[in-house]
């Protein structure tokens, strides 16, 4: 880690030195960034939710799942994390997963990450005295159908203490090769 640090009080300040530091500081983030992605995903061990399974479980048989249909490593780490804000937001999990994802997936994984969770309340948002149907707002969205699919075929039948569940270490260097950099800037 860099001890050299921007002298600046209020960003206004600051010249192109300091953003020099400032950005070679935040480059090296990436180096850690997926060991921080999996710390919070062992976060969900143990967390049940009020689900018959942890919340590390339901997201590793997602990705298990994904990874055994043959989807590409890509969408299998967007299984693996799409409910990592589950005790961190929980009003809003399937945003903050997407902004995590967003600098490293392409348009359509990201739009299914985030929209996921009115997706997946077609399947229980009735027992809630909610529309089930919210999901059909995003009916002429091209990414409608990839996510109704996650949904169906990943996420809401995660649930499964018998199944035979890929463990966090397999999909651990997917997870690294993922976030080693970014593929856009959300920035521009």
């Amino acid at each position: 880690m860099s001890t050299n640090r921007a002298k600046f009080t209020q960003m206004k300040n600051g010249d192109a030195e300091d953003y020099a530091i400032i950005a070679e500081s935040n480059a090296s983030d990436y180096d850690h960034l997926a060991d921080k992605v999996l710390s919070h995903l062992k976060m969900l061990e143990n967390d049940y939710g009020g689900f018959i399974v942890d919340r590390l479980t339901h997201s590793l048989q997602c990705a298990t799942r994904a990874y055994r249909d043959g989807k590409d490593e890509e969408y299998v780490v967007c299984a693996l994390i799409h409910d990592i804000g589950d005790n961190l937001a929980p009003a809003n999990h399937a945003e903050l997963a997407a902004t995590i994802l967003e600098p490293f997936v392409s348009e359509e994984n990201h739009w299914i990450v985030k929209h996921h969770g009115i997706f997946q309340g077609y399947y229980f948002f009735e027992f809630l005295g909610l529309d089930k149907n919210m999901r059909d707002q995003y009916s002429d969205n091209p990414f409608f159908e990839s996510c109704k699919e996650f949904c169906e075929n990943y996420d809401q039948n995660s649930f499964d203490p018998d199944y035979d569940t890929l463990d966090l270490e397999f999909f651990t260097p997917m997870v690294k090769k993922l976030f080693q950099k970014p593929k856009k800037s959300i920035y521009i």
